[in-house]
């Protein structure tokens, strides 16, 4: 098992269909009310990649990726179209916060919060587009001083920040994700066109 650090192809991706799935457990009571409880800390996301083949040139290419990837055994990046930016398109120093410097903490974990004061979801971005990450201390854009791995989307400071020092980055990011099949089930619809109705992917969690 690893995991790939390669795309997939990205038109075919822009077609799917999925987002974010949570885990919870709903107990009715005696009295008509509801006991829950949320099992997971964090979202995970499935899509259907089979609404994106639109060809046989794009079941070609789906099919060598999955033969690459050995169905389930490597997982891989995947862009989903409608949440890939720490904020807008073009991702800004100071969209999300990392946390506040100490003077002693160096390493600062990626992370996109949704929502705001009522209940805000901090999640963890592990797979950030090389060469798009922005970092700022103290509302002051860093060009220099720090790295981050694309592979953790740990951002890492040569000098710990200040104490009190607001950390902030803008980002695009991947989901790192595997098959959740080991066979795909193709239809040959024309001469130069292919279906393939159930291509399901799930996100990898740490």
């Amino acid at each position: 098992m690893a995991f790939h650090h390669v795309r997939f192809p990205l038109d075919i991706a822009l077609g799917a269909r999925g987002g974010p799935e949570r885990k919870t457990d709903v107990v009715t009571l005696a009295g008509g009310g509801e006991q829950r409880n949320g099992r997971w800390a964090h979202s995970r996301r499935k899509y259907n990649a089979g609404y994106g083949v639109k060809s046989r040139a794009d079941m070609q290419a789906v099919l060598a990726f999955f033969e690459e990837r050995r169905g389930r055994l490597h997982g891989f990046l995947w862009r989903d179209g409608m949440d890939h930016s720490s904020g807008g398109m073009v991702p800004l120093p100071g969209d999300q916060a990392l946390g506040i410097g100490d003077g002693a903490t160096k390493n600062f974990q990626l992370i996109k919060t949704y929502g705001a004061s009522f209940a805000p979801y901090a999640r963890p971005i592990r797979k950030p587009v090389s060469g798009s990450v922005r970092v700022a201390v103290a509302g002051v854009e860093a060009v220099s001083g720090w790295s981050v791995d694309v592979m953790t989307g740990i951002v890492s400071f040569a000098v710990a920040p200040s104490v009190g020092a607001a950390v902030t980055a803008g980002f695009l990011f991947d989901v790192p994700v595997r098959f959740d099949t080991d066979g795909l089930d193709v239809e040959w619809s024309g001469f130069d066109a292919a279906e393939a109705p159930n291509i399901p992917l799930v996100e990898i969690l740490p």
